[in-house]
């Protein structure tokens, strides 16, 4: 026996998925559309590419990610937060410990755990690359994991 079909949904949740359903089915051709644009424009770069260039080998190019970044930090102010913590601090701290001391100062509650896992990479690597100037922080102990103070 075949299923008979429903003109209008019964329940008015289904009714707002559907439109729901609608809306995304829509956003996915204009994104479609837009993917086409974009295409044709990368082909129009690259034919003026080889006017100046024939030899030019296209696949030489790579493609640039777009990095978002975090909400919380604009670029170049995370370091400066991580030392403000470790100067409060009485003793070394590692990494996810400056991590957390700039989350509460900077009053973050709602990060989800890999938002965490960046902001520790990023402290890291800020605390690796300014410990190798020798002018801010060092490491006190190559243990694991190490911990940092300031100079």
């Amino acid at each position: 026996m075949p299923r008979q079909f429903k003109a209008t949904p019964s329940h008015p949740a289904v009714a707002y998925l559907v439109r729901l359903h609608a809306d995304i089915g829509g956003q996915i051709l204009e994104n479609k559309r837009e993917g086409l644009r974009l295409a044709e424009n990368m082909k129009h770069v690259e034919h003026v590419i080889r006017l100046f260039d024939p030899d030019y080998n296209m696949r030489s190019i790579s493609i640039r990610r777009r990095v978002t970044g975090n909400p919380w930090f604009k670029r170049g102010t995370m370091f400066r937060y991580a030392l403000d913590a470790l100067r409060t601090a009485d003793k070394p701290m590692t990494v996810r410990q400056v991590t957390a001391a700039v989350m509460a100062a900077r009053k973050i509650m709602d990060a989800t755990p890999k938002q965490r896992t960046m902001l520790e990479a990023t402290l890291r690597s800020c605390l690796e690359v300014n410990a190798k100037s020798g002018r801010n922080v060092e490491c006190v102990d190559q243990g694991v994991p190490k911990l940092w103070k300031l100079i």
